[in-house]
């Protein structure tokens, strides 16, 4: 896992085994949980066991996870469309097949993100957030596989089936996963093969 800065934020970028620099991969943009808020990039537990995860089952895939630095992601909101438009052209990043995840904080930024820069992602997968269901129209074309636990008690599932009632009427596409008797931490659920896999047979 690389440390690096864009401007103002900084990103752990992991790559797959037996990287070719000459190649174009799919990139997957996973914005992290209020829990890796702060300055150090050792502190989000997630990208690292992504990292690991697709070193283990040689997923063709790269990794970027921003930092936030501050109390939320919408304080960096603006710079983290910045990272995101920089992420998408990097040398060796496929643009037709960018995805976004993201959990808990995350997964309020990754809402945002989809509705404010829709053209950017071939699909996404939000985990225990929220967002603006009146604009879930800006997301019609983006296939979208949300999760939540039903008895989340950090984040209410409401949340997600705001999104979810709103999107059914508007994205065909469009999946939602709620796990009966789990709480917040749904995320380890929901990031498995089967998810990646799903992400990786998307394109714009």
């Amino acid at each position: 896992m690389q440390h690096l800065i864009h401007n103002t934020i900084q990103y752990n970028l992991a790559t797959p085994v037996d990287f070719d620099p000459t190649k174009k991969y799919p990139l997957i943009i996973y914005l992290h949980g209020a829990g890796g808020r702060g300055h150090d990039l050792e502190l989000p537990r997630y990208p690292y066991m992504m990292e690991e995860y697709i070193h283990k089952n040689d997923i063709p895939a790269m990794v970027a996870g921003p930092l936030c630095e501050y109390d939320n992601w919408f304080m960096c909101f603006s710079e983290l469309i910045g990272f995101v438009r920089f992420a998408s052209t990097m040398d060796n990043v496929d643009p037709d097949r960018v995805y976004l995840m993201g959990s808990s904080m995350g997964g309020y930024a990754t809402w945002a993100m989809l509705m404010s820069t829709p053209e950017l992602f071939a699909a996404a997968v939000p985990i225990c957030g929220g967002g603006m269901a009146w604009n879930a129209y800006r997301m019609k074309d983006i296939p979208i596989w949300a999760f939540h636990g039903r008895e989340d008690d950090d984040v209410s599932v409401n949340e997600t089936l705001m999104m979810a009632a709103a999107l059914e009427r508007t994205n065909s596409a469009f999946r939602c996963t709620i796990y009966d008797g789990v709480g917040h931490n749904c995320w380890s659920l929901a990031m498995d093969k089967t998810r990646l896999q799903w992400l990786l047979e998307q394109h714009k």
